[in-house]
């Protein structure tokens, strides 16, 4: 199915950073709205993201993606982590205040008459993003349906361990490596206080356990940032989700960034005719 692209799109924020976003929609008038939420150092633009915007268009579903405001790109440079300081402030509040900027993004756009929020409309999330998707999924009922890509079961413990934790509050800062650039992005001591302020409702097992959602659990056998374990523990909490397990899969389902061929592979193409079956079923 014919299909266009609208790129870096910018929501504009008083007194709050801008959320850049892209658009992919069907030629045709669709009934299903994709969003997509990367992970932890991702950003919109990585790798196969656009192939996979492309194949849900292709199939009839909106799919809109978009970087979260701290993700330390800027609007300029959309595609790289340049904004050190703009990481380094990021946390998880931050993250679902983004997300919900762009579902209320959804609810007032007039630039786009066939993208509307009154869709059936689902959230994916990558890692450290289908945290957020499940959190606001249980928090939003403008959000009818889930889609967790190889997600963290916990926000904290990705983070704080007890020496970690004292020597961050001592320091105010903690640093981890891009691997791909081999940046060291800053981590302020910030990101810690916004997960104990707001412990409640930062608590995956909490926001799964009260999600009545429809929820597809997608996780690979050999993914090493994200244990298959937490996809297990996941599924147990979520009452009305199911589990596909991939074997041979690492966290990014064995993609890499810079994608540079034009197609998808054809096991990452099974893996997104799950997904768009959830989708429409």
């Amino acid at each position: 199915m014919p299909f266009s692209s609208h790129k870096n799109i910018l929501i504009e924020r008083k007194h709050n950073k801008p959320i850049i976003l892209d658009v992919f929609l069907p030629n045709k008038t669709a009934n299903h709205t994709l969003i997509y939420c990367h992970g932890f150092k991702g950003f919109k633009d990585w790798g196969t993201f656009n192939l996979l915007a492309a194949f849900f268009a292709e199939n009839g579903v909106n799919c809109v993606k978009f970087n979260f405001s701290h993700n330390g790109s800027t609007s300029q440079q959309p595609e790289e982590l340049t904004d050190l300081e703009a990481f380094g402030n990021n946390n998880f509040t931050k993250e679902l205040d983004d997300l919900d900027t762009v579902l209320n993004w959804l609810d007032t756009q007039n630039k786009f008459p066939g993208l509307k929020s009154s869709h059936t409309l689902t959230v994916m999330g990558h890692s450290r993003g289908s945290g957020t998707a499940i959190i606001k999924a249980a928090e939003d009922s403008r959000i009818d349906k889930v889609i967790s890509f190889a997600g963290v079961s916990d926000f904290s413990a990705r983070f704080i361990d007890e020496k970690t934790y004292n020597y961050w509050k001592n320091e105010g800062i903690i640093y981890v490596e891009n691997t791909r650039t081999k940046q060291k992005l800053p981590l302020y001591y910030q990101i810690a206080e916004d997960i104990y302020n707001n412990a409640e409702r930062l608590n995956i097992e909490r926001a799964a356990k009260s999600l009545n959602k429809p929820h597809l659990i997608i996780h690979g056998t050999e993914d090493a940032a994200v244990p298959l374990d937490e996809a297990k523990a996941i599924h147990s909490w979520s009452k009305n989700s199911s589990l596909k397990i991939i074997e041979g899969a690492d966290h990014v389902f064995n993609v890499k960034h810079p994608w540079l061929e034009d197609k998808l592979p054809n096991s990452y193409v099974a893996i997104l005719k799950d997904c768009l079956e959830f989708i429409k079923n």
